[in-house]
C-alpha cells in the first residue's frame, strides 16, 4: 500500500503536466501508467537514419497559447508545418487528381522539433524516479471516509485526492468506481468522445523527398482516399523525409499489409513507382488500444461533450478530478487542451490541499 497526497492516473500529456505543474508548486504526486510507455495519444517513433514518426498528436497553433509557454518553460523548439504553395487533390473517383494552388497560411501550424515525444521526455525529466508507476491497470476506485483507494494490476495506492487524466468515456467503462459517479456526470462521460480514438495514423520514410519536385507536392488532400489527408513529415533539420497522413477510420479491421496496399496504391497514383521505395511503414491503429479507446454503447458524434462544464467540477466529495484533453474547456482534444486541463486541475488540487 502507498500513501501520498497526490495520484494522477494516467503519464500522457495531461498527467505529467499536471505532475509538472505540481511539483513546480512544491507538491510531488504519484503517477500510475498502464501502458509500459509513458505518453499516451502523444507517440513518436524513432528509427536510425529516418525521420521521428508521429503516430499521435502532432501539430499546434500560435493560439495554443498554454502548450507554447510549456515549450518555452522546457526550452524545446517548434517549427512550421510544410505545406508549399501547391496540393494534390483528388476530388471524386471519376476524374484524375489534380495540382492545385493553395491560398496563403495566415494561420500556420507548427510542429515540436524532435517530436512530440520530446515534450513527454522533457516532462518525465522533471520527475523524480519513484514518482512514475509503468505497467499499472486500475481496476477500481474506491472512496473511504478519508480519502479514495485505487487498486491496480498489483499495487494498490491510498490517497486523499485523484486525478484522472482517462478519456472520460474510457474511466466510466473501465474502472469500477464506488459509490458510482452521480448521474448528471455519469450521463455525460457516457457520451464524451474519445478524441483521435477512432484515427489510424500512417506514415512512410523515404529516402528522396520526391514529393517536393516541380508540379507535385507532399500536401494531399483526397475525397476518394483511403488517405483524406497527408502531409509532409520531414524532420526540422531537412535530413530525413517521411509522409504522415490519416487512413479512413473504416479500415481498421483489415490487415496491416492491406492498409499498406491500398496506401501504396493511392500514393502511385500521384508518385508512380517511388512512392513504392519507402523505408519504413508504420501506423497506429488508436481504436485497438484498449488504454485509449472502448467500443461506443451508442452513436457518439465526433467531439461530442468534449469541454463540457460538468468536467470543471470535482466528484466524490471532492477527492477525484476528471481531467484530460477532451474535458478542458478551450481547445479540447488537442495538447492544448491537454496541457490547459492540468493547469485547471493542478490549481483545483492546490486549493484544495493548502
Amino acid at each position: 500500500m502507498s500513501n501520498n497526497n497526490v495520484l494522477i492516473v494516467g503519464a500522457g500529456l495531461t498527467g505529467l503536466a499536471t505532475a509538472y505543474y505540481l511539483k513546480e508548486a512544491g507538491l510531488t504526486a504519484q503517477l500510475i501508467e498502464a501502458r509500459t510507455r509513458p505518453g499516451g495519444r502523444i507517440h513518436t517513433l524513432y528509427k536510425n537514419d529516418t525521420a521521428s514518426l508521429e503516430m499521435g498528436a502532432t501539430w499546434l497553433g500560435a493560439k495554443h497559447t498554454f502548450l507554447r509557454r510549456l515549450l518555452e518553460e522546457l526550452n524545446i523548439e517548434i517549427f512550421e508545418q510544410e505545406l508549399s504553395d501547391w496540393a494534390i487533390y483528388e476530388p471524386i473517383s471519376t476524374s484524375p487528381h489534380q495540382v492545385v494552388t493553395l491560398p496563403p497560411n495566415s494561420d500556420p501550424s507548427y510542429r515540436i522539433r524532435g517530436g512530440s515525444s520530446a515534450l513527454i521526455q522533457a516532462l518525465l525529466d522533471k520527475l523524480d524516479t519513484n514518482q512514475l508507476h509503468t505497467g499499472q491497470v486500475v481496476q477500481a476506485i474506491q472512496e473511504e471516509a478519508d480519502g479514495l483507494l485505487v487498486k491496480c494490476t498489483d499495487q494498490h495506492f491510498k490517497v486523499p485526492i485523484v486525478v484522472s487524466t482517462l478519456p472520460p468515456y474510457l474511466l466510466t467503462q473501465t474502472i469500477d468506481i464506488s459509490p458510482p459517479l452521480a448521474a448528471d456526470v455519469l450521463g455525460i462521460a457516457e457520451q464524451t468522445h474519445t478524441w483521435m480514438g477512432e484515427s489510424i495514423k500512417v506514415a512512410l520514410a523515404y529516402k528522396n523527398p520526391f514529393w517536393k519536385a516541380p508540379n507535385t507536392s507532399g500536401t494531399i488532400f483526397s475525397n476518394v482516399g483511403p488517405i483524406p489527408e497527408m502531409y509532409d513529415h520531414s524532420n526540422y533539420e531537412k535530413s530525413h523525409f517521411a509522409l504522415k497522413g490519416f487512413l479512413n477510420g473504416s479500415y481498421f479491421s483489415v490487415s496491416k499489409a492491406e492498409r499498406l496496399e491500398l496506401i501504396l496504391r493511392q500514393l502511385s497514383k500521384y508518385f508512380g513507382a517511388a512512392a513504392n521505395d519507402f523505408s519504413s511503414y508504420e501506423e497506429t491503429v488508436w481504436r485497438n488500444e484498449p488504454f485509449t479507446f472502448s467500443e461506443y454503447q451508442s452513436h457518439i458524434l465526433p467531439h461530442q461533450n468534449n469541454g463540457h462544464p460538468i468536467y470543471q467540477q470535482a466528484c466524490l466529495s471532492h477527492k477525484l478530478f476528471i481531467a484530460g484533453s477532451e474535458t478542458a474547456s478551450q481547445f479540447p482534444g488537442y495538447m492544448e487542451g491537454a496541457v490547459r486541463s492540468a493547469a485547471f486541475v493542478a490549481r483545483e488540487v492546490l486549493g484544495l490541499l493548502a
